[in-house]
C-alpha cells in the first residue's frame, strides 16, 4: 500500500467516524429470496432493481452506517428485502433485524390517532385539554389535536438543560409538557415536534381507552397484521436481537448544537440513549418503534390499499385519507429551518423535487434520525422503507443518499393517474 494512501484513508475514517467496509459486499449482504418477485411482473424494467441496489451498495461503501435495510413494495409485492452490514460488533445483520425508526415513529403514532377518532373516542378538532386538562396550562386550552399531529401545538422541545432520562419517566414528561410556555397559544406556527408529540398521543390513548400506546397499537395493527416486532421499545427477550446505533460523520460543534435544539440533545448523548436497555423498555410514540424493514413496508402498503391488509380491513379508507392528505402548502418549519409540508401525521413529498424524489408529491411518510426514510407513494404504487444505524448530519453520504432515494422514485415509473382515481373513501349507496 502506498503509505500516502494509507494515511489518507486513517484520516478520512478519523474525520468521517467510519466504519471498516470490505471490498466485497456479498459476505456482508442477506436477501430475502422467499419473497422477492421479478420485477417484471410489476412493471419494473428488469434491470430495476439492480440499479437501485448498485445505489445502496454506493452509499455502504461510504462507510457511514454500520447497517443499512432496504425493503421495496411495488403493487403489493415485493421487489427487494434486504439488509447490508453489522447489526452490532462482528454480528450479521438479516432482514429479520429489529431496528429503530427513531421519528419515522411518529407517522404510525399518528395513525392510532386517526384510528381513535375513527373509532369515536376522540375528534380530531377537540382541545387536546378536553381530555387532557392539564395541556391547558400557559393558554395552551385552545390548541386542537389536529394541531398537534401537524406539529403546530406550540411545544416543540423540552426546555434545555432537562436529563433525557425524562425519556423513560411518562408521567413527568407528560408533567413538563403541559407546563410548558407555548411559542403560540393559536397553534399558527408550524414547528416540529421531535420529542413531546409522543407523550401526549401516549395520554391520549390511555385517557380515552384505558390501555397505553403499546397495547393499542399491538391491539389494532401489529397483532392484526401479524407483525413480529413492530412495537414501541423492545420485551427483553428481543433486545439482543436489535441492530445497535452508531455515532458516524465528522463532530462539528455547531451541527451538535442544532440538532440538540431540534432534539433536546445531542448526537452522541442520542446514541448512548438509544443502545440503552431503559430505551428498549420505555414506550416513547415519538421515537422508541422498533421493526425490521418489511414490517414497515407491510405498514405502508395497508394505507395504499385503503386501510386493508390480507383481508382485514385494519382502518376505514376515509381515516387514511384523513392522515395523509395535506393540510396547507409547504411552508417554513421553525424547528427544522427547511421549508415542509405535513399531513396530520405525514411529511409529504415535492414537486419537482421532494424528500421522496423527483415528482414525489402524492408521497407521504416520515424521517428519521438520521437518514432512516420511510414512504408511500401511491402513483407509483410503492412502499418504501430505508432504514440504518450510522447517525450523522453531514459526511460522505450527501451525494449517495439522495442518489438512492432518487433512484427509487425514477426506477419506478408512475402507474396510476392521480387525477382520475376514484376514491376509496367514496360511500357505498
Amino acid at each position: 500500500m502506498n503509505p500516502i494512501n494509507g494515511y489518507k484513508k486513517r484520516l478520512y475514517k478519523k474525520v468521517f467516524r467510519t466504519i471498516d467496509v470490505p471490498e466485497d459486499l456479498a459476505d456482508i449482504t442477506d436477501i430475502d429470496h422467499a419473497s422477492e418477485i421479478s420485477p417484471a411482473s410489476v412493471a419494473l424494467d428488469d434491470t430495476a432493481i439492480d440499479m437501485i441496489w448498485d445505489a445502496a451498495e454506493d452509499l455502504y461503501r461510504t462507510g457511514v452506517y454500520p447497517m443499512l435495510s432496504l425493503c421495496i413494495r411495488r403493487q403489493g409485492e415485493i421487489v427487494m428485502n434486504r439488509t447490508l452490514g453489522y447489526a452490532r460488533d462482528e454480528i450479521e445483520a438479516t432482514t429479520n433485524t429489529p431496528i429503530c425508526l427513531f421519528s419515522s415513529s411518529k407517522c404510525v403514532s399518528a395513525v392510532l390517532i386517526h384510528l381513535l377518532a375513527q373509532q369515536g373516542h376522540i375528534h380530531l378538532m377537540d382541545p387536546v385539554s378536553y381530555y387532557i386538562p392539564e395541556f391547558a396550562a400557559k393558554g395552551k386550552g385552545g390548541i386542537s389535536i389536529l394541531q398537534l399531529l401537524s406539529h403546530r401545538a406550540g411545544v416543540p422541545s423540552i426546555p434545555e438543560g432537562t436529563p433525557t432520562e425524562l425519556l423513560f419517566d411518562h408521567e413527568k414528561a407528560l408533567q413538563l409538557i403541559c407546563e410548558a410556555e407555548p411559542t403560540d397559544h393559536m397553534g399558527r406556527i408550524q414547528a416540529y415536534h421531535a420529542i413531546t408529540g409522543g407523550f401526549i398521543i401516549d395520554e391520549l390513548i390511555r385517557v380515552t381507552n384505558g390501555m397505553n400506546a403499546q397495547q393499542y397499537l399491538n391491539r389494532y395493527i401489529s397483532k392484526p397484521m401479524g407483525m413480529r416486532y413492530f412495537r414501541y421499545g423492545l420485551t427483553k427477550r428481543d433486545q439482543a436481537k436489535a441492530a445497535l446505533n452508531a455515532l458516524t460523520g465528522p463532530n462539528i460543534e455547531l451541527i451538535n448544537r442544532g440538532l440538540k435544539s431540534v432534539m433536546g440533545a445531542e448526537p452522541s448523548e442520542i446514541v448512548e440513549l438509544t443502545n440503552d436497555d431503559r430505551f428498549f423498555g420505555a414506550i416513547v410514540p415519538s421515537a422508541n418503534l422498533y421493526a425490521t424493514g418489511e414490517e414497515v413496508s407491510r405498514f405502508f402498503q395497508m394505507l395504499l390499499n385503503g386501510g386493508a391488509w390480507e383481508g382485514k380491513q385494519i382502518l376505514d379508507p376515509l381515516t387514511v385519507y384523513k392522515a395523509t392528505r395535506a393540510l396547507g402548502k409547504s411552508e417554513l418549519d421553525k424547528s427544522l429551518m427547511l421549508p415542509m409540508r405535513y399531513s396530520p401525521g405525514f411529511m409529504l413529498g415535492g414537486t419537482p423535487y421532494g424528500m421522496y424524489g423527483p415528482n414525489s408529491e402524492h408521497a407521504y411518510g416520515h424521517l428519521g434520525f438520521s437518514n432512516i426514510m420511510c414512504w408511500a407513494d401511491p402513483e407509483r404504487d410503492i412502499a418504501v422503507s430505508f432504514m440504518n444505524t450510522g447517525k450523522l448530519a453531514l459526511g460522505p453520504h450527501l451525494k449517495t443518499f439522495p442518489a438512492l432515494i432518487g433512484s427509487i422514485a425514477e426506477q419506478c415509473d408512475t402507474l396510476v393517474d392521480m387525477t382520475e382515481t376514484v376514491p376509496s373513501y367514496h360511500r357505498q349507496h
